[in-house]
């Protein structure tokens, strides 16, 4: 394919970790083939971040039914679907697809580079989640690693606030109660800190971590924080994008948080580090053997204020 013209498909579903994992295949498409349309189908929830952030131009829902008859052994394929496939010139898919049911059937559509990605790393091995999702493109003679996730344009789009307090970013959960640091930890870790009047927390929260966010605003004082629930992904980006640091767990958000280029504190639990570390320009990893109890309050100020104080 000429790298001036055609079109190209990326197809990814995954949590909010996932996509912004795979963020760095965007970048290499977008700097070998700068003048080609790069699409994206996912979870517009998600996968508007590639939009937004300009390494994408333009987003699909992977949450149509008629999607669903991709993975049936035989068709009838819907014909729209088909021609939205045919499109494309290129096609990256990094759906689970163990019998290349989908790509069979997406092949229907005609003759394209169809490229299979790994649906998920692999957990055993010592090689980072993001050069694994990179690997793929080999197949179009790009070979970089080492690639961190860039969501700056969306931190560049946030207006710096006027008040006077520093503004610190927290996640207290994440997709798995082992990944997260204790309750009673998060609550005299923010009390502590917020005896100095400059400190405001702003408590972010989704669904799965509603009651982790709730309880930890409630042991708070009002004007010391604000809580950021179930808010649009872009909104939760700009939010953490306008904070002096952030806080969280082995999750998404703090994914998020690092490749938004905010200083970030990651406290580290079960998870294969060298795997799935939150990779970006100022990110600090806190674990212990003990696991996530053995972190303690003072561990997390110290870093917290060496980290705010500009340290690396």
């Amino acid at each position: 394919m000429n790298h001036s013209k055609g079109k190209i498909l990326v197809i990814r579903g995954g949590a909010i970790g996932d996509f912004i994992l795979t963020l760095p295949v965007f970048q290499q498409l977008r700097k070998y083939f700068p003048q080609t349309h790069l699409e994206v189908l996912g979870y517009p929830k998600v996968a508007q971040l590639a939009v937004e952030s300009g390494w994408a131009d333009a987003c699909k829902s992977i949450e149509s039914p008629g999607l669903v008859r991709f993975f049936a052994p035989r068709g009838p394929t819907p014909p729209d679907w088909l021609h939205y496939f045919s499109q494309f010139d290129i096609i990256i898919s990094y759906l689970f697809d163990p019998d290349q049911l989908f790509q069979t059937n997406v092949q229907q559509a005609g003759s394209h580079h169809y490229i299979q990605g790994p649906h998920r790393p692999n957990d055993n091995t010592r090689l980072h989640a993001i050069d694994s999702l990179l690997q793929p493109l080999e197949k179009l003679a790009i070979y970089d690693v080492g690639m961190i996730p860039d969501l700056s344009r969306l931190a560049r789009c946030q207006t710096p606030a006027k008040e006077s307090k520093v503004q610190i970013a927290i996640h207290p959960g994440s997709g798995s109660p082992s990944k997260n640091w204790p309750l009673e930890r998060w609550t005299q870790w923010c009390q502590a800190m917020c005896k100095d009047s400059h400190y405001h927390f702003m408590i972010v929260a989704g669904e799965a971590d509603r009651e982790a966010g709730e309880t930890l605003a409630r042991h708070l004082p009002d004007h010391c924080r604000t809580l950021h629930m179930n808010a649009p992904l872009p909104s939760v980006a700009r939010a953490i994008a306008g904070s002096r640091l952030f806080v969280g767990h082995d999750s998404g958000i703090s994914h998020l948080a690092a490749a938004l280029g905010v200083p970030s504190l990651v406290l580290w639990g079960p998870t294969n580090l060298e795997v799935w570390q939150p990779r970006g320009k100022h990110v600090t990893v806190i674990e212990s053997h003990q696991g996530l109890g053995g972190i303690t309050s003072h561990q997390v100020s110290r870093e917290a204020h060496r980290l705010m104080e500009g340290g690396s």
